[in-house]
């Protein structure tokens, strides 16, 4: 969805972040197929297996397991990936810098996801004033759209504005089929059946 509001007025070039977590392989599919989707040809693959040495979290550690159903309010679920969001940006931010570009895009939400500190709007907002210091230009800005919307306001802007949603991955344990039960699938099912939208992917379990 960041994507599709991103492309409205700026031409576009996707990266992609492999950390060791459990649907990888799927998660590449998907951003190879927006990719494809979109026209992109800028496009850059960055790997980060120390997240997965580092641990902490149960989508980069096999031993761990997810949780099924949402998490209670409050409490950081286990797939929380220790400071995650801002390794991401910073090979973003450097990336944009060397490249000449100004404008991140990054499709966090606060609203109803899972509570990881680094979806707030105040993170993102803070991110930015250490953009502003630590780049030459001082001008890359990492933008938020969605941060503030919740997932049902999310479908439908994606209908809006002819997103490919069936193209998009969300489950956090498996890459054939969706779960369905790890707070991940929840909330996007929650998102499409509250937009009055039907989510072509496939879950485990749907005839």
């Amino acid at each position: 969805m960041a994507a599709a509001i991103a492309a409205c007025h700026h031409d576009l070039a996707f990266l992609h972040c492999t950390y060791g977590q459990r649907t990888a392989r799927k998660e590449r599919e998907a951003f190879e197929a927006i990719a494809r989707h979109y026209g992109v040809e800028r496009k850059m693959v960055a790997d980060l297996p120390f997240l997965g040495q580092i641990g902490g979290s149960s989508l980069t550690d096999p031993a761990k397991d997810v949780e099924e159903g949402l998490s209670e309010p409050g409490v950081i679920p286990s797939t929380y990936v220790p400071f995650r969001n801002s390794l991401i940006l910073s090979v973003a931010v450097a990336w944009a810098e060397a490249t000449g570009v100004e404008k991140i895009f990054i499709g966090a939400v606060e609203s109803d996801s899972s509570g990881y500190p680094d979806c707030r709007k105040a993170y993102y907002e803070a991110f930015n004033r250490l953009a502003k210091l630590g780049t030459r230009s001082g001008r890359v800005a990492v933008i938020a759209p969605l941060v503030e919307m919740d997932k049902c306001e999310i479908v439908r802007k994606g209908l809006e504005l002819e997103a490919p949603l069936h193209l998009t991955w969300s489950c956090y344990v498996r890459n054939d089929v969706a779960c369905g039960a790890c707070e991940s699938c929840l909330l996007r099912r929650g998102g499409f059946r509250n937009a009055g939208a039907v989510d072509a992917i496939p879950y485990l379990g749907d005839t």
